[in-house]
């Protein structure tokens, strides 16, 4: 599954941003999608997932009741949404694509997006 993400960019603490996903594959509503996040010098965690239905989804503590994820099946594409943006939220951000339910679990991905950098000034 191609995947593309992008709107990353710089922010202000408290900021907010959206992230998008996009596939290029016609069999998008098959998967649930996941979004993962890379600091520097640290390794990949879950941030995100959300169901192939898009009528579940979870999150990870440290986002909870700030980020929200959605999708588009029609447009074949994911979304993040950032709100009240800290500077610890600054990493790389991957979307993912998981044949597994629900998954919090990097391993059982199997396609990932290039990754978008956001950056959360203090």
């Amino acid at each position: 599954v191609p995947l593309q993400a992008s709107g990353g960019g710089l922010v202000q603490a408290g900021g907010s941003l959206r992230l998008s996903c996009a596939a290029s594959t016609r069999t998008f509503s098959a998967y649930d999608m996941g979004w993962f996040r890379q600091a520097p010098g640290k390794e990949r965690e879950f941030v995100a997932v959300i169901s192939w239905s898009g009528g579940a989804t979870y999150y990870a503590d440290s986002v909870k009741g700030r980020f929200t994820i959605s999708r588009d099946n029609a447009k074949k594409t994911v979304y993040l949404s950032m709100n009240n943006l800290q500077p610890e939220d600054t990493a790389v951000y991957y979307c993912a694509a998981s044949r597994k339910a629900l998954s919090r679990n990097l391993i059982e991905y199997s396609d990932w997006g290039q990754g978008t950098l956001v950056t959360v000034s203090s």
